[in-house]
């Protein structure tokens, strides 16, 4: 029988924690095994628990959960990051993107969600809440078709694993051991990449990657 997947649980209302721990537990590949209630607490758990994902609230006391999001980059590179909010302006997404967050799901959303982005982080996905798709590519119909390619120059085989791993939330060096490149390999490919599709940052690529649907493959 397969591990379950170990979460770490980061929320700050007691009612709130305590649901989404009954709803994760009630799964048979996952388990909560070990909680937080501010961003301080979840660094201090992350590193003695070594959790394989941590849920955690944007919302929180003491350090909010994208401060604690960059810090849990750094401290725990391997941790998977998948944050909830009621927010759903692309603001908090772009910075979430940015600070290197897995996964984003709306608490508002449906739990099946919830448990639907958990599995998707935990397999190596990144995940956007369906009800954000719609909101992020807002003021991009514009610029939809330069996104998927058309007139552009085509992409590299290369060129495509780089800005899918980099969608999925996977810093440069981390792309370039998983490939066997340099770090330096692995940038020029982004950089060719994005000069082709006419874009430029992180938050460009993730979009690109939902219109070409890398965030739904398996």
């Amino acid at each position: 029988m397969p591990e379950k997947l170990r979460i770490l649980l980061a929320e700050d209302h007691l009612t709130v924690r305590e649901g989404i721990k009954l709803l994760v537990n009630a799964q048979a590949d996952m388990e909560v095994v070990g909680e937080a209630e501010n961003g301080e607490v979840a660094i201090k758990e992350a590193v003695r628990l070594a959790p394989d994902m941590i849920v955690m609230d944007i919302s929180m006391p003491v350090l909010n959960g994208l401060r604690a999001t960059k810090r849990l980059r750094k401290a725990c590179p391997d941790l998977m990051i998948l944050t909830l909010s009621r927010h759903s302006d692309d603001g908090y997404l772009q910075q979430l993107i940015n600070a290197g967050a897995n996964g984003y799901v709306l608490k508002q959303s449906a739990p099946k969600e919830l448990i639907n982005a958990i599995r998707a982080v935990g397999a190596g996905k990144a995940y956007l809440d369906p009800a954000l798709t719609q909101k992020v590519m807002g003021g991009y119909a514009v610029r939809s078709a330069s996104l998927r390619g058309e007139g552009k120059k085509e992409l590299s085989s290369r060129e495509v694993e780089v800005l899918k791993l980099i969608a999925f939330g996977y810093s440069n060096k981390e792309i370039a051991t998983r490939l066997d490149l340099s770090v330096k390999t692995v940038e020029a490919h982004k950089a060719n990449a994005m000069r082709k599709l006419g874009i430029s940052g992180r938050i460009d690529i993730v979009k690109y990657a939902i219109l070409q649907n890398w965030l739904q493959d398996n």
